[in-house]
């Protein structure tokens, strides 16, 4: 039986050799093992060297979810969109889904949620066309995500619950624990915490046992913030801290990011309003590299609020300013509490700035 190491020879010899057909098969083969153990430097690397013989569309496929997820949405799109013409091309209708899917991920953490869903619901039908249930539930499950960024918690688990089962019937592990992970993190939007570490301690095990590093660190993130909720800062700063350098040891800066400003978060509850600054401006960068308009409205509210706390009000107020502008970019739920808060903060301001008006003259 050939191994993955032997596997990975036979491509490197392939493309020394100038051998299209041999580094392509093996190439897409080896891809799909690394992609599932959040291997995307060595992704990249390997579609890289497949692309150098010429057009190839699981390459380009490839290429692009290893750019999306170590935080290039520009590049990930333009792979994608070569895959995606070269698919048609070929009429090879579950590589146009699957691609499909993936340009709509794309969008959602870029937090263009019209796009995403339009890509979405092209691809659903395809996929139950070819009668790929696993690629049909994973649509449901990123309809169900990006409902729940825009705060629609019914909507968002009426797919989760649609998508569950299936992941379940076509025994795929890694697509069962994204969607306990997200049904969790619904729990945690609602406030049910113990229900949130039931379903996160259900995802964690199984990330585990299939090697999905990046999947690990989102769910030991969940668990943090679930723990940060109920004031146990002690146990979430654990759970941030195992978190963090998987999310470095893969490339994942959209997960890297969150976890940073979560961080911030536990320390700003502590009262270090210091350690908390270092945090949420290691986050800030990263976001804003990787185009997550969402989380950086998250973040510079958070750095609103401590300028705030330290008496910098036109530093609080300029923050705030563009936390509601992004907010109207993305649609994002928290618009109308801070536009108030910024208001708010313009009335404090205006408060703090009128001349005192001496005391009355007898």
């Amino acid at each position: 039986m050939t191994t993955l190491a032997q596997w990975v020879e036979v491509h490197r010899l392939a493309a020394a050799g100038r051998e299209p057909v041999i580094a392509r098969y093996v190439g897409d083969r080896v891809a799909r093992v690394w992609l599932r153990t959040s291997r995307f430097a060595d992704v990249e690397a390997l579609a890289t060297a497949t692309l150098t013989l010429g057009p190839d569309a699981a390459a380009c496929y490839h290429l692009g979810w290893a750019q999306s997820f170590t935080g290039r949405p520009g590049p990930a799109l333009e792979s994608y969109e070569q895959a995606l013409h070269l698919y048609r091309e070929a009429d090879d209708r579950a590589g146009e889904a699957a691609t499909l899917n993936n340009i709509g991920h794309v969008y959602d953490r870029l937090g263009d949620r019209e796009q995403a869903l339009t890509y979405y619901w092209r691809a659903l039908p395809i996929m139950r066309e070819v009668g790929d249930r696993a690629g049909e539930a994973a649509i449901l499950n990123n309809i169900g995500h990006l409902y729940d960024r825009l705060g629609d918690r019914e909507q968002a688990g009426t797919y989760y619950w649609r998508a569950l089962p299936i992941m379940r019937e076509v025994g795929d592990r890694a697509g069962e624990a994204a969607i306990l992970t997200n049904i969790g993190h619904l729990y945690d939007r609602l406030g049910d915490w113990e229900q949130a570490l039931t379903y996160y301690g259900q995802a964690l095990p199984i990330r585990r046992e299939v090697g999905d590093r990046a999947g690990e660190a989102a769910t030991l993130t969940n668990i943090g913030h679930v723990y940060d909720r109920l004031g146990d800062w002690e146990q979430a700063l654990t759970y941030y801290g195992q978190a963090l350098p998987i999310a470095r040891e893969v490339g994942d800066c959209a997960g890297e990011a969150p976890i940073l400003t979560n961080i911030g978060g536990v320390f700003h509850g502590l009262g270090d309003r210091e350690q908390a600054l270092i945090y949420y401006r290691q986050a800030l960068p990263i976001q804003r590299e990787v185009g997550d308009r969402f989380s950086e409205a998250v973040t510079r509210y958070n750095i609103a609020m401590i300028h705030r706390g330290e008496g910098r009000l036109d530093e609080a107020i300029g923050e705030l300013e563009v936390v509601v502008d992004l907010d109207r970019q993305v649609g994002h739920p928290d618009l109308v509490s801070d536009t108030a808060m910024l208001e708010q903060l313009r009335q404090e301001r205006a408060t703090a700035q009128r001349p005192d008006p001496g005391p009355d003259q007898g």
